[in-house]
Order: C-alpha cells, then structure tokens, then sequence
C-alpha cells in the first residue's frame, strides 16, 4: 500500500546512527514525519500517548517503527515484546535496527513477531526494501521533507 504521508517512529540512541537514518530520508526526498525517541521508555511513552506525547496531533501513531536493540532503560526486545502484546499496537510493523550481528538477536526478535531486522548502518535501499516486503511502500514527495 502506498501512503501519502508515512509517520515513522525511530527509536534510536545513538545520535550518529539517527542523523544518518535522517539524512537517507531527507536525501531521497521523502514524504513524511520521523518522530526520534533515544530510548525505550519513551518509545512505549510515545505509543501509549502519556506524558509528553498526550497530545495525538504532535505524536500521531506511527505507520512503522524501526526500532533499536541496545537502548537505554527499556531495552529493544522489551519494547517490541510490549508493542506486539498491546491490542491497539500490535498491528504496527517493527523493524529492528542494530548494529549487533548475533543471531540470537534476530532469533529472539522473531520470537516477538518482528517484521523486519536490518544491521546498521542501514542502507536506504535495504530499508525499502524491507517496507515493501511488509507492504509499506515509501511515497516520494514532490514537496520538501516535514
């Protein structure tokens, strides 16, 4: 499916690794919203709408999340564990971006359904990818990136 306007969540704490990610999108001139959180709660924060993402206008659910392992607080697995339990969550794609190539690692996402699981630094091209395998096709904008 191709959206008009994709919301991504980047759950990402390494601020080299989210400036990257940022810069792929903005070179590809891309439609749509990244919201960056630096760490798992917040990430849960961001998807329960509490504190701070209360507000649906600002913190609009996300389409897809490309979600760090290694964060601090809650960790990866523990969130997408946590987003894959919730009824109003559990629908929304999880891409897990690491920069571990342990195969326990992707083993025990996929324990947790993840739909995707790429190894930073990410390439664009492999992203796309791997949206398109999960059906989310990334809309070019005619206009600049929001």
């Amino acid at each position: 499916m191709v959206r008009k306007h994709l919301n991504i969540l980047l759950v990402e704490d390494n601020p080299g690794h989210a400036s990257l990610l940022m810069r792929q999108f903005e070179n590809h001139d891309l439609e749509g919203c990244v919201r960056l959180v630096t760490d798992g709660n917040a990430a849960l924060d961001y998807l329960c709408r509490r504190g701070k993402f209360a507000d649906p206008t600002s913190s609009p659910h996300p389409d897809v999340i490309l979600l760090d392992l290694r964060l601090p607080g809650l960790d990866g697995i523990e969130v997408l564990r946590q987003v894959k339990c919730f009824n109003n969550l559990d629908r929304i794609p999880v891409i897990v971006l690491t920069s571990s190539v342990a195969h326990d690692d992707a083993e025990l996402a996929s324990q947790y359904y993840v739909d995707g699981f790429l190894v930073k630094p990410v390439d664009f091209e492999m992203l796309r990818q791997v949206l398109d395998d999960i059906g989310i096709k990334l809309p070019v904008a005619s206009s600049s990136w929001h």
